[in-house]
């Protein structure tokens, strides 16, 4: 694995899940995203950013296996500036670097802290990856997942931990669900049987607005992370 800048001599992580940083201060809350190949994790991120930067301050760090290709769309897109947005190459499976071993991930997020601080929020993108795909709790605080309905309207209740498990299930691309034959109340019904009370949110991100429920669940977060700062 590699970033897309030129780290120091990297260490070697396996867990860094203290909220506290070395100086004392507390870090930003880091929130991870997968999904499978196509489901718009990037549009997701890149939605965030645009509806969050001008209240909190914002990093991100993509995922890809050979390329750098979604954070080189995230900075075309001026989403934010180009230093607060960088890459890690995984080489292997996605799930490899948000999960099993995490120290890429680890060292990106830990170079943005120190190079922009005070910082509030990191986001994750993980590589697109199957309905397995978890981050690991060393790496992120909370984990959203994102699907689509393209994909077809059985996807949630095939389950599998990212759907099961994820804090925020996103079912993406709504506006689609017409045009493939897409049951929005099954996948509603079908997500709530899998997940009990944790929560979905639909989305349409060709909409101005269609960001809004991950956006206010975000800043919930947020919020209660700054809290508990303060507390």
């Amino acid at each position: 694995m590699h970033l897309d800048h030129s780290p120091t001599t990297p260490h070697r992580h396996t867990h860094s899940a203290d909220a506290l940083r070395p100086d004392g201060e507390r870090r930003a809350l880091r929130i991870g995203l997968g999904g499978p190949v196509g489901s718009g994790k990037t549009a997701t991120v890149a939605a965030l950013c645009r509806a969050l930067r001008d209240r909190w301050s914002i990093a991100v760090v993509t995922n890809d296996i050979y390329t750098r290709e979604d954070a080189e769309f995230l900075r075309r897109e001026a989403v934010l500036p180009p230093e607060r947005i960088t890459a890690v190459e995984t080489g292997a499976c996605p799930h490899t670097a948000i999960r099993d071993d995490i120290s890429a991930n680890l060292e990106a997020v830990e170079q943005l802290e120190e190079a922009l601080r005070p910082l509030d929020l990191i986001l994750i993108e993980s590589g697109g990856d199957n309905l397995t795909a978890t981050f690991s709790r060393g790496l992120v605080d909370t984990q959203v997942f994102v699907i689509d309905v393209a994909s077809g309207d059985d996807i949630p209740r095939k389950g599998g931990p990212g759907i099961t498990t994820a804090d925020l299930l996103v079912i993406n691309k709504t506006d689609l669900a017409p045009h493939v034959g897409a049951d929005l109340n099954t996948m509603a019904s079908d997500a709530k049987a899998q997940r009990g009370a944790l929560p979905v949110a639909f989305t349409s991100l060709a909409s101005p607005d269609g960001i809004v429920p991950v956006r206010d669940w975000v800043t919930e977060r947020l919020t209660a992370w700054r809290a508990e700062a303060a507390g």
